[in-house]
């Protein structure tokens, strides 16, 4: 839908994000339109259908968590174990602050439609690959490939990891994060050359 008006589909996007936000995972496209003041049909109209819609929603909010996450683990000059604690933290502080969309983007969105669930498992897979460049380049696991493995290891344990807790308010946050932590450095000290 290229030939849309961009300031309009930004404020159904908004929209959306409100109702998601307010109503959680289960938010219905009745509620998005009557949110925007619009009917279903011209809600669809703008984003093809309710694929189109997740889709938009989200390329919107992967362009934020990868901004977010890209800094911190890019950090030269940082020792692992802060690095890697300043990661985990502002995924679960992100995560955690956008509960409702999270779960309507990995859970709901994924599960009700194909398209959006690839999408959001090339986004896992496209920071695994990152995190996996950046501890090749580092020197840190001189094996291109095991750095690879690693870097898939630690963003899918941290992703599900963070799904865990989200489920378990009682945990208290730093203590998910330090349990991470010592295993990424762990690993990485038990694969670093003696």
């Amino acid at each position: 839908m290229s030939g849309r008006d961009p300031d309009r589909r930004r404020a159904l996007l908004d929209a959306a994000d409100r109702v998601i936000r307010r109503e959680g995972p289960e938010a219905s496209m009745a509620s998005i339109a009557a949110e925007a003041g619009i009917t279903k049909p011209i809600l669809y109209r703008h984003f093809g259908d309710k694929s189109g819609l997740y889709q938009a929603l989200a390329n919107r909010h992967v362009r934020t968590v990868v901004g977010l996450l890209r800094p911190e683990f890019d950090r030269d000059r940082t020792d692992l174990r802060s690095r890697a604690r300043s990661t985990i933290a502002a995924y679960l502080d992100m995560i955690a602050a956008n509960l409702n969309l999270y779960r309507f983007l990995f859970h709901r969105a994924g599960a009700e439609d194909s398209r959006t669930h690839s999408q959001m498992t090339a986004i896992v897979r496209s920071l695994g690959e990152e995190l996996g460049a950046v501890i090749a380049a580092e020197s840190a696991v001189p094996d291109p490939v095991r750095a690879q493995v690693l870097g898939h290891a630690f963003v899918g344990m941290v992703q599900a990891t963070g799904d865990w807790w989200l489920e378990h308010p009682e945990v208290d946050r730093a203590e998910v994060v330090e349990g991470l932590v010592s295993v990424i450095v762990a690993t990485m000290s038990a694969t670093l050359p003696r």
